[in-house]
């Protein structure tokens, strides 16, 4: 039953992607839905596009393992994230009514940044569609188990995989909304439910909370320096790392109005804030219940809480919501990059003029290209959230200061954007895997980032009017 309730919700999902293509008219329509989507839509498409694999697997991991503190990164760093977005960068990106945040890069600083920009931001989405199709794996892999059928876990992120670009490639930005708005509506419905459940099997609330491990709701570092830094790089490594990003510029960049977007920015915040915590206090009930548990394979732990202690109805909600969840993510973050390859790499690099129609082909063509490569990534077996972090990371070090200069330093010039980027990453990589410090090695990796854009803009200032500013 509910393998079949499961699968006819896959079904459904790929209705709404052909259904979709009746409002895809142009490239633009593909890409940001014509500008057209309402301030919830637009704001559901936030939420759903955090609470993915590393909400519901990852942070509730972290949370098992190290308390509240531990999940600074997400789920508080992606509400950090769309809050800075809204304030500092939603009214300035929508007046430039631009496909891609690559197209911001060729405008103000030239070409060449653009290319090499867009190549670093498509370096930051392979992990983290792999760690979505890892979490689809899992899912399916759970919801299988319990009709008795031990599925292989590479096949099922194969199946999944050929699934979500399918569905991106026909509906595209028009789909990823329709079914983030429904998805959203899943995903609420059914953490509530087995929050519901759980509550009732663990022995209430009170309870609950009561036998919580003594550190479980820390939230403060130990008092010296080095635990004060590393807290401060949980907050920005999603809080920053996100904000040179086509995924969550796509999304509010596709709302019908300056002010649709901001507010829907400031719901989605919200939103996530407070659905977050659901999965967290699902993990906090597992370890309530089974005290003595090992919890060595802790990014199973509610799946399998699930199958053990609800009824059938109620393991339909959960693994149709956590479908929900990690497919609306997964599709956003397929069709971010692919717009980036297509607009900023493809298109440039091939000097050719290619008409709508043939654009429209190329940015689902090359759908298809991120998800052949984070599907190999996916099949190598990494963790979700370190997959996710990762991806963060790279971005904050090589794409946050040249897109922040671009914005709000008319004088920044492509010397100085080129210098970040390599000067930011290299740093990163050495420190990363050289050096290995104790402190958080994107923090100098970001400050050499800043120096060389502005050692770069003064040794070779801009000798160009900037696009934007003009």
């Amino acid at each position: 039953m509910l393998f079949g309730f499961t699968l006819l919700y896959l079904l459904l999902t790929v209705a709404i992607g052909f259904v979709a293509t009746r409002w895809i008219r142009s490239s633009s329509d593909f890409v940001q839905a014509g500008r057209s989507l309402p301030p919830f839509f637009n704001a559901t498409a936030l939420f759903a596009l955090w609470f993915g694999s590393e909400t519901v697997f990852g942070a509730s991991s972290e949370f098992l393992q190290h308390g509240l503190i531990g999940t600074i990164e997400d789920p508080f760093g992606g509400v950090l994230c769309l809050l800075l977005f809204a304030v500092f960068f939603v009214r300035k990106l929508y007046r430039l009514n631009l496909l891609t945040i690559g197209d911001l890069f060729r405008k103000h600083f030239g070409e060449k940044v653009e290319i090499v920009s867009s190549f670093f931001m498509l370096i930051t989405f392979f992990g983290y569609i792999a760690a979505q199709l890892i979490a689809l794996g899992l899912i399916l892999k759970s919801v299988l188990s319990v009709s008795g059928l031990d599925v292989n876990l590479s096949f099922l992120i194969v199946c999944c995989a050929v699934l979500v670009t399918f569905y991106t490639f026909i509906g595209g930005m028009w789909a990823v909304s329709i079914t983030d708005f429904i998805q959203s509506i899943f995903i609420v419905a059914g953490m509530l439910i087995l929050c519901f459940f759980l509550v009732s099997e663990a022995g209430g609330w009170e309870k609950i909370i009561h036998e919580a491990p003594a550190d479980t709701f820390t939230f403060f570092p130990e008092n010296n320096g080095l635990g004060w830094s590393n807290w401060i790089a949980m907050w920005l490594t999603l809080g920053l790392g996100s904000l040179a990003s086509q995924d969550i510029f796509q999304r509010v960049n596709s709302a019908r109005s300056e002010r649709a977007a901001v507010s829907s920015t400031y719901i989605g915040a919200g939103l996530y804030l407070v659905f977050a915590m659901l999965p967290l206090f699902i993990a906090l009930a597992a370890r309530v219940m089974y005290p003595n548990e090992n919890y060595e394979e802790t990014q199973e732990v509610i799946p399998r809480l699930v199958i053990m202690h609800t009824p059938v109805f109620v393991q339909v909600f959960f693994f149709g919501s956590l479908l929900s969840a990690v497919l609306s993510t997964c599709s956003g973050a397929l069709l971010a990059p692919a717009s980036i390859l297509s607009e900023n790499l493809i298109k440039p690099l091939s000097k050719k003029e290619y008409s709508d129609k043939e654009f429209l082909a190329l940015v689902r063509w090359s759908i298809v290209i991120m998800s052949v490569i984070s599907t190999v990534l996916a099949l190598g077996g990494n963790d979700i959230f370190e997959l996710v972090s990762m991806s963060s990371v790279l971005g904050i070090v090589s794409l946050l200061v040249p897109m922040v200069a671009a914005l709000y330093w008319e004088k920044s010039s492509a010397t100085g954007a080129m210098v970040s980027m390599f000067s930011g990453m290299i740093t990163y990589l050495i420190l990363y895997f050289i050096v290995d410090p104790e402190l958080e090695p994107f923090l100098p990796a970001l400050g050499v980032s800043i120096l060389g854009m502005v050692i770069g803009t003064y040794l070779q200032p801009s000798s160009t009017k900037s696009e934007l500013h003009v």
